[in-house]
């Protein structure tokens, strides 16, 4: 059977499953190349299909970044994220910038606000999103100023630092739509949000 999202339904909702969530970061050096992970614990966008408004949160947890070394990542969390202090990095949306195929594959541009260590910073990230029935996949990459944004360098006398880290978000989630007050008028009075199925 065709899934189609109907045309009254304009304001819909993606809601990120943690346990499918996968947040990588690269930070280049003049050694290496320091790869690692951040977990993600809780994330929901919403926005309007014709008006590209959005709201939500996308919350990580500061302190589950690891990076495969014990002490490169306790001076992480304890010199430049002060992850005790400031325990979580968050994203919000404020629009959707490009259509949203429903359903379908879509690249956006999503407008927000990224608070790290304290501070909120505006930022345009560029997003694919596949939408298959109510479920969706979401990808993402994007570059975070973390030196220009205040935090502390990490190079030392012998290793460099690059002063960005390159962030890769992979997702997977759920797609939820409000029915509008027509589509409630013709299914006989039902109104409220409604999970997408074939």
């Amino acid at each position: 059977m065709q899934f189609v999202v109907p045309a009254s339904a304009q304001q819909a909702s993606l809601e990120l499953d943690p346990a499918r969530t996968a947040l990588h970061f690269t930070l280049r050096t003049s050694l290496h190349t320091v790869h690692g992970t951040f977990r993600l614990k809780s994330g929901k966008v919403s926005f309007d299909r014709l008006t590209g408004k959005a709201s939500g949160l996308l919350v990580a947890d500061a302190a589950s970044g690891e990076s495969g070394n014990s002490g490169r990542d306790s001076k992480m969390h304890r010199e430049i994220l002060e992850s005790q202090r400031y325990p979580e990095i968050t994203f919000a949306p404020l629009e959707v910038e490009g259509g949203v195929q429903m359903p379908g594959d879509s690249q956006v541009q999503v407008k927000g606000t990224f608070r790290l260590h304290g501070h909120d910073h505006e930022m345009v990230i560029p997003v694919n999103v596949r939408i298959s029935g109510p479920d969706f996949t979401l990808d993402a990459d994007f570059s975070v100023p973390y030196l220009s944004w205040g935090l502390k360098n990490p190079s030392t006398f012998i290793l460099r630092a690059s002063d960005t880290v390159q962030v890769s978000v992979h997702a997977i989630g759920q797609l939820t739509t409000d029915v509008t007050n027509e589509q409630a008028r013709l299914s006989g009075g039902r109104s409220g949000r409604e999970v997408l199925r074939y």
